[in-house]
């Protein structure tokens, strides 16, 4: 002897509301998860947004950095030039003091040139980082939307 399956969630609520009800129902809940998707969509990018402008000031600064690499470089190699011109004309004073300060400028380009290096470095782990996927929590809850909003499928 077979007993008959107790009615399902869907069909008690089906005997107990109007379909006008349901409607509504389904209405509602649909407005309600559109407008949340909208709002993560909008914090995500906006989100996103803040991480690229951080990103950009970084990559500006290491390229100014770089660029007093380069410049520091250049008076390394107008120092030294000095420095060999007056070490053949006069091997006194003059010449010494013309190393010492291309062996400053060397120091001084080596330092800007590894801190521009660096921050270079960062800013573009940063960049990658805050455009690789600046929606997958949208992409995500998109997918898991409940399968009673698709009509080809049944409501359990």
């Amino acid at each position: 002897m077979s007993h008959p399956l107790p009615p399902s969630e869907s069909e008690r609520r089906a005997e107990r509301e109007s379909l006008g009800e349901m409607f509504k129902s389904l209405s509602t809940n649909l407005t309600t998860l559109i407008q949340q998707e909208i709002a993560l969509a909008k914090a995500e990018v906006s989100q996103a947004t803040d991480k690229t402008k951080d990103s950009a000031k970084a990559v500006g600064k290491g390229a100014g950095l770089l660029g007093g690499a380069g410049v520091a470089g250049h008076f390394v190699l107008l120092f030294l030039s000095l420095t060999a011109m007056w070490a053949l004309g006069n091997v006194m004073n003059l010449a010494w003091a013309a190393l010492i300060v291309t062996l400053l400028w060397a120091i001084i380009a080596a330092v800007l040139a590894l801190l521009g290096k660096k921050n270079l470095d960062r800013a573009q782990k940063k960049l990658q980082q805050a455009t690789q996927d600046p929606m997958h929590h949208t992409r995500e809850t998109v997918t898991e939307i409940p399968d009673t909003v698709n009509p080809s499928k049944e409501t359990p």
